[in-house]
């Protein structure tokens, strides 16, 4: 119960970390949702380019967190400000499954609707947006549910260098070797990652084609 007391007496500042918390992930996650469909949508209809682009997308995940923000810290506009710098580094991060369900959603739509909708008469362009996207929709938002799950792990290690969140309390509790502190940190983040899950699932689930 030692945790609950800390966190009740500290409820102020596991608040606005937890409101840090959040805005680094909801806006890196816009971002890679404004960058990563498009590409997939670019991919599913340019298929040489499928390759490249999700090579990309892989490397970036294989680069460890922290090295990256290391390898991103030296850029002038970026390093001047951590926030900033967290934000892209979580983007990038978020970036493969969101391109990867995109692209995958697409192409898995049955060949034959969308031959039925160019005996339609429609265009490419509506044969994408009136039957492609509305059937691949739920594929799409299962890859930005684990986008953001991804998210909310990653943005405690921008704490490390100065971008707010819930890592302060992981990284304290670390420097003290207090548990509690460490607590008060990785609780909250783990709730977040849970809520967003159950979230972003249900969604799901109800724009699944029946």
């Amino acid at each position: 119960m030692n945790i609950v007391r800390f966190m009740l007496q500290n409820r102020t500042q596991v608040l606005e970390l937890t409101s840090e918390h959040l805005w680094l992930v909801g806006l890196s996650t816009a971002l890679a949702v404004l960058i990563g469909v498009p590409l997939g949508i670019l991919i599913s209809r340019r298929t040489h380019l499928n390759k490249p682009v999700l090579a990309s997308a892989n490397i970036i995940q294989t680069i460890p967190s922290l090295a990256l923000f290391g390898f991103l810290l030296p850029v002038p506009w970026l390093g001047a400000r951590s926030e900033r710098l967290a934000i892209l580094a979580l983007t990038l991060y978020a970036l493969l499954p969101i391109i990867r369900n995109t692209f995958t959603g697409i192409r898995g739509v049955d060949p034959a609707v969308v031959e039925a909708g160019r005996g339609m008469g429609l265009t490419e362009s509506q044969i994408l947006f009136q039957v492609q996207l509305p059937l691949a929709v739920s594929v799409i938002l299962s890859g930005i549910r684990v986008a953001i799950v991804i998210s909310v792990g990653l943005a405690t290690i921008a704490a490390a260098i100065g971008a707010g969140g819930l890592g302060e309390f992981i990284f304290r509790g670390l420097a003290m070797v207090d548990n509690r502190v460490i607590l008060a940190g990785a609780i909250p983040a783990a709730i977040l990652a849970l809520l967003a899950d159950l979230g972003v699932g249900w969604l799901e689930s109800r724009l699944r084609p029946r």
